[in-house]
């Protein structure tokens, strides 16, 4: 059955369970990330690393994805793909992308802007070799982003894969397998507030310096 229009028009929740201030946020937005993050664990956030990546296609079209950050450091951000698949080609050709974290249990968001860039070889690989071995096998048989013929084609990749490396603890990382690292130049902060007067605190980057500015909801 259909939503009808105005069903949908009246979907709304207040926002009530936070406040977001420029004199107590952190002057650093890594640390300010940082401590958000960890209240999102707190709050048994359903997978509080999920974010949503944006790149640009070829033809000028955003494209957007969930994928699940790995790693935060005082450089980046890092998450792990196939080299191959679209959003790693996007990523090669122009390598500016934004992020999404949403956390509806704290009624927060965090938007970020960032310049990507790959992760060196040997990130690439400890992480990959920690991954659980269905995962690893997942990796090697995937053409991800590609036309496949049916959901067979996949399974058959993957018992051969198994069969391949039956008798290996730890697998060899694929050359099409690895990290990305995506270093931040903006960051917006966003707690739903009551009426839609949300609080928005923005960092962005400035000669190497963080300038922090309120925006208007």
């Amino acid at each position: 059955m259909a939503i009808e229009h105005k069903s949908i028009a009246a979907i709304r929740e207040d926002y009530t369970k936070g406040a977001l201030s420029e004199y107590d946020v952190d002057v650093n937005p890594f640390v300010q990330f940082k401590n958000w993050f960890d209240q999102a664990l707190n709050a048994e956030v359903v997978e509080p690393n999920a974010m949503v990546l944006s790149t640009i296609s070829e033809d000028g079209f955003p494209s957007s994805r969930v994928v699940l950050m790995k790693d935060i450091k005082d450089n980046g951000i890092s998450f792990f793909t196939n080299y191959e698949s679209q959003k790693s080609i996007d990523i090669l050709r122009n390598p500016k992308v934004s992020i999404l974290f949403f956390w509806p249990e704290l009624q927060r968001q965090v938007r970020i802007e960032a310049h990507s860039e790959r992760l060196n070889e040997d990130d690439s690989t400890e992480y990959f070799q920690s991954r659980p071995k269905g995962s690893q096998i997942g990796a090697w048989a995937s053409p991800q982003s590609q036309i496949i013929p049916n959901r067979e084609f996949l399974e058959q990749r993957v018992a051969y894969f198994e069969d391949e490396f039956k008798d290996k603890v730890i697998l060899p990382r694929p050359d099409h397998w690895g990290g990305f690292l995506l270093r931040p130049i903006k960051f917006e902060f966003w707690q739903g507030r009551s009426s839609r007067l949300h609080d928005r605190i923005q960092y962005d980057k400035v000669d190497g310096q963080w300038i922090l500015n309120r925006l208007a909801p």
